[in-house]
């Protein structure tokens, strides 16, 4: 008999309450299981991480990295593969009966510190272990609002460490907090003390990686990327990772092979470090959702560095690679720890059988305006508002997806009044980035950011704004904030604007089925949180009924 599941951590899932049959993203019932359990057995560990820090012993940088991508595997999207889920408990199960041995109170501990157990009886425990073993309603919110920000954060220190970047605090912080949702003592004020010190590191993180990003790369700056195609073979790289990208464009130098971007790779093209490889062509197609029809007209291999993986198509599966915390059983995967140089010769190799990619559009997109960028636009932007040209400011950051209701964000872009300007990082912006809404004084009126991984720069940028306007709260800066949501890193990165003071934030197209009613109901009361009207209601509510 297959197991049951239940899974509620993205905004698709099923009837905006749970997957309770199979994902909608696609993943089944003992995939689920295996990920409950990886997240148990993540959450002992920190326990022991935990205990051992407050006895004054440091953690070993590959213990806190094995964490890490444990949560980055279980995020929405990534890892379809059983096989490799189990081999990484088995894997933390032996890491954590190793420094069991060094606390001085094991006893003291909660059952998933001391749990341990054969293959064999991995199911039969993922049974007992997954959200709802949490029998309260609002702590079970709580709890799995703090690990669903916790796995956004793992994202974030993940690209952060594959460029030799480490932030011992967050490290600390995130273990801490993960072994914290196994404690029943906690109450739900507690909790929500949590959640809001989850955003507060959910910064930190984020600075982490642009730190990181920006050190090998340099700033991003504004750039037009080609959206066609050249005429020879190529490999497509999805998904988040720079550093992958760059070990791929080292390898394929000089090789007859084109390299590609798709989905939250685009910005990459903004970086000076990757403007150096004649042979890095373009972005090819749009958001994560429509890989199916993309990839199979891209004809070449593709990369997939992290999530967003849909469910391979037979006529492309076979040329499909996963790395990092991506998986797919029959997907072939290529290893390498943060530091270590990853071959791609495999699929440098394969790219040589394929035809070129077929044209599915033409032309160009502009983007590069992370925080560095659009501060030296700062006097320019400044004088654009105080002379009324730009009257607000629009963050439209965050995630696409499948469902027809999120076409309200296109419908809201061009419904826009044309004196507001769309700031914007995520494949939210594929809705949009490709409408011709013209500019302001040369300003243009989608101002991208870049990956979700940079939504940094948006808080950075109101920040600045703020300081330049001399105003002493954040929210009487000219940005209204209505978001788009689908996994995990929108999780932390709403926890974070909620740690920054920003209130009023709407999100869509659903508000998350994982707040209870009594938990959403704080998020409103305290910070205004809201969902999505239709675009006329929300156009008037933003800017008046002269809008």
């Amino acid at each position: 008999m297959e197991p049951k599941m239940f899974c509620y951590q993205c905004q698709e899932t099923a009837g905006c309450s749970g997957c309770t049959m199979s994902g909608v993203c696609g993943k089944k019932p003992d995939v689920a299981a295996m990920q409950d359990l990886l997240v148990y057995v993540t959450k002992g560990l920190s326990a022991v991480t935990t205990a051992l820090r407050q006895q004054g012993e440091e953690i070993a940088q590959a213990i806190n990295h094995l964490i890490t991508l444990n949560l980055f595997v279980t995020i929405t999207n990534a890892n379809f593969d059983k096989d490799a889920i189990v081999a990484r408990v088995r894997d933390t199960l032996a890491v954590k009966q190793t420094l069991l041995g060094r606390v001085a109170q094991p006893d003291l501990l909660p059952d998933a510190a001391r749990w341990t157990a054969e293959e064999a009886d991995f199911a039969a425990k993922a049974a007992t272990v997954g959200v709802l073993a949490t029998e309260n309603e609002d702590i079970r919110s709580l709890r799995e609002l703090i690990t669903y920000g916790l796995k956004g954060l793992s994202a974030y220190s993940k690209h952060a460490n594959a460029l030799l970047q480490d932030d011992a605090e967050v490290d600390a912080f995130l273990q801490r907090a993960l072994a914290a949702t196994l404690d029943d003592s906690l109450s739900a004020d507690e909790l929500v003390a949590l959640a809001m010190e989850t955003g507060k590191f959910g910064v930190q993180g984020m600075a982490l990686l642009d730190k990181a990003n920006t050190e090998a790369y340099g700033n991003p700056e504004i750039t037009r990327v080609n959206i066609g195609v050249g005429t020879r073979p190529g490999i497509l790289v999805s998904g988040h990772d720079l550093r992958d990208l760059e070990m791929l464009l080292e390898q394929t130098m000089d090789s007859g092979v084109d390299v590609y971007t798709h989905s939250e790779m685009l910005p990459a093209h903004y970086y000076p470090a990757f403007k150096k490889y004649p042979h890095f062509v373009g972005n090819y197609g749009n958001a994560w959702w429509k890989q199916k029809e993309e990839f199979a007209s891209f004809n070449g291999p593709i990369l997939m560095t992290t999530n967003c993986i849909v469910p391979p198509a037979a006529s492309y599966q076979d040329r499909m690679y996963t790395t990092g915390a991506a998986g797919y059983p029959g997907c072939k995967h290529i290893p390498g720890e943060p530091g270590e140089s990853k071959d791609f010769s495999a699929i440098i190799a394969h790219a040589k059988r394929c035809a070129p990619p077929q044209e599915i559009e033409h032309g160009e997109i502009v983007g590069g305006f992370a925080h560095a960028q659009v501060l030296a636009l700062a006097d320019k932007i400044v004088e654009a508002v105080k002379s009324g040209a730009i009257r607000k400011f629009v963050v439209m950051a965050g995630c696409d997806g499948r469902a027809k209701s999120r076409s309200y964000y296109t419908d809201f872009a061009k419904a826009l009044p044309h004196d507001a300007v769309i700031l914007t990082a995520g494949c939210a912006k594929y809705k949009y980035n490709k409408l011709d809404l013209g500019d302001i004084g040369g300003i243009p009126r989608v101002l991208d950011a870049g990956q979700c991984n940079d939504s940094y720069s948006l808080a950075v940028i109101a920040l600045k704004l703020k300081e330049v306007f001399g105003l002493e709260d954040i929210n009487d800066l000219p940005i209204v904030y209505n978001i788009a949501w689908y996994e995990q890193k929108a999780v932390i990165v709403l926890l974070s604007l909620l740690y920054l003071g920003v209130k009023n934030i709407h999100l869509g197209p659903t508000l998350p089925a994982f707040l209870s009613p009594n938990v959403a109901k704080v998020l409103v009361d305290n910070f205004g949180i809201a969902g999505i009207g239709t675009v006329e209601d929300d156009i008037r509510l933003f800017f008046g009924e002269n809008a």
